[in-house]
C-alpha cells in the first residue's frame, strides 16, 4: 500500500517511446515540473500529451517541446508558448485542440469508465463538422484534419459525441499526500490534476508534502489514493516560476 518512491526518475523508469501522458496544470500553476524534468533527462521521444495547455516556453512541457520529445498534443490552447506555436504551424507536431469543459469532462470519462458522452459544446462548428487542421504540411498546407463526429437530438437539442482519453500515464502535482496516494491539492493548483490522475493507467503524484497515512482527513481528500499508484517527495525549495509576475502599485 505506500506508493512512495524515491524520486521523479524512478518514478517514470518505465515511461518510453510512444508513450502516452495526461498532465495536469494550467499555464504553470500546477504542473509536476519534477516528473517533466525526469522525462526531459530520460529523453523519451514520441510521446503523446494531452494538458489543458503547454507551458511557457522552456517551462513545465516547453522543456519537452523545446527537446523534440512530444508528437502529438491534446489541448484547450496554445497559450503562451511561442514554441508551441511555431511547432504546429509548421507542421512538426499534430495539434488536436479541444473545448477545455470537454476537455476536462473526456479525462474525468476516461477515469470513471465512460466510453464517451453527449455535449452541446462544439454543435455547429469544426469541432462537429470536422476539418479542423490537425497537422501542417509544407507551405502551410494542411496535412491531416479532424474528422466530423456523430450528433444526436435529446430534448429538441443537437449533442455533438466525445469519446473519452486514457492515458499511459498520469503527472500529476499535489500539495500534500499521504503515503497511499490521497492528495490535497492548493487552490488553484486543483485544475486538472485530479482528472488527469483518474484519467491515467499510471498515476504519479509530485507532492510538495508527504505526510503519514490518516494526517488528511476523509473530508480533504481531493484525490482518492485508489487513483494513483506512485508518489513522489518534491525535493524542498524546489522552483514554483509564475508566468507573468504582477504587482500591485504601493497605496498611500
Amino acid at each position: 500500500m505506500d506508493k512512495v518512491v524515491r524520486d521523479a526518475d524512478v518514478a517514470v523508469a518505465d515511461a518510453s517511446a510512444g508513450s502516452s501522458l495526461a498532465v495536469g496544470g494550467f499555464g504553470l500553476c500546477g504542473v509536476p515540473f519534477a516528473l517533466i524534468e525526469a522525462l526531459h533527462r530520460k529523453g523519451v521521444p514520441d510521446l503523446s500529451v494531452v494538458s489543458n495547455n503547454c507551458g511557457t516556453d522552456g517551462r513545465g512541457l516547453g522543456l519537452l517541446l523545446d527537446a523534440r520529445q512530444v508528437r502529438r498534443v491534446t489541448a484547450s490552447y496554445i497559450g503562451e508558448n511561442a514554441e508551441f506555436a511555431r511547432q504546429y504551424l509548421s507542421g512538426e507536431i499534430e495539434v488536436e485542440l479541444a473545448p477545455q469543459g470537454s476537455l476536462a469532462e473526456r479525462l474525468r470519462a476516461g477515469g470513471a469508465g465512460i466510453a464517451a458522452f453527449y455535449t452541446p459544446t462544439g454543435v455547429g462548428t469544426m469541432i462537429a463538422e470536422g476539418g479542423l487542421p490537425l497537422r501542417y504540411g509544407p507551405g502551410g498546407s494542411v496535412a491531416v484534419v479532424s474528422r466530423a463526429r456523430e450528433t444526436r437530438e435529446f430534448g429538441g437539442r443537437t449533442y455533438v459525441l466525445e469519446e473519452a482519453i486514457r492515458c499511459d500515464f498520469g503527472l500529476v502535482r499535489a500539495a500534500r499526500a499521504d503515503r497511499f496516494g490521497n492528495c490535497v491539492f492548493h487552490a488553484a493548483a486543483r485544475n486538472f490534476n485530479p482528472l488527469c490522475a483518474m484519467a491515467g493507467k499510471v498515476a504519479i503524484v509530485e507532492a510538495e508534502e508527504v505526510v503519514p497515512v490518516g494526517a488528511i482527513g476523509p473530508d480533504e481528500v481531493q484525490l482518492p489514493g485508489a487513483f494513483v499508484q506512485r508518489v513522489v517527495p518534491v525535493p524542498p525549495g524546489a522552483e514554483k516560476p509564475i508566468e507573468r509576475l504582477s504587482l500591485r502599485e504601493e497605496v498611500r
